[in-house]
């Protein structure tokens, strides 16, 4: 049998007021974290929205370019299809790796200060 989960913690957190929140907010710590989110998600979500479209005008408008075959049945569009499926699970872990260094630990800074762990 799996092992049983611990008991639920009999230990209370407080729960931070709305002035807390407005604090919080306004702080340097909560502004670098945003900073640091918007500099990496930013940049690659206008890349890949780039890269998408230019996935669609190719098959839409250069359809003798993309009907290229490279090799047996293998074209130039099914390549590029299986490299939007490619790019999309690089940029996931990219971006996990990116959180869980950059973004994750001072989150729980802010959290567990907020909740009057610290």
């Amino acid at each position: 049998m799996a092992a049983d989960a611990p008991p639920p913690s009999t230990e209370q957190h407080r729960l931070p007021g709305a002035e807390e929140f407005t604090e919080v907010q306004e702080s340097a710590e909560f502004g670098e974290l945003r900073r640091s989110y918007r500099s990496f998600a930013f940049p690659l979500t206008v890349g890949f929205i780039v890269w998408y479209l230019l996935y669609v005008l190719l098959s839409n408008y250069a359809g003798g370019f993309m009907g290229t075959k490279l090799f047996g049945n293998i074209n130039v569009a099914f390549v590029f299809g299986v490299l939007q499926f490619a790019s999309t699970f690089l940029i996931a872990w990219w971006y996990s790796r990116h959180a869980a260094a950059k973004l994750d630990p001072k989150a729980e800074a802010i959290k567990t200060r907020m909740e009057g762990g610290a």
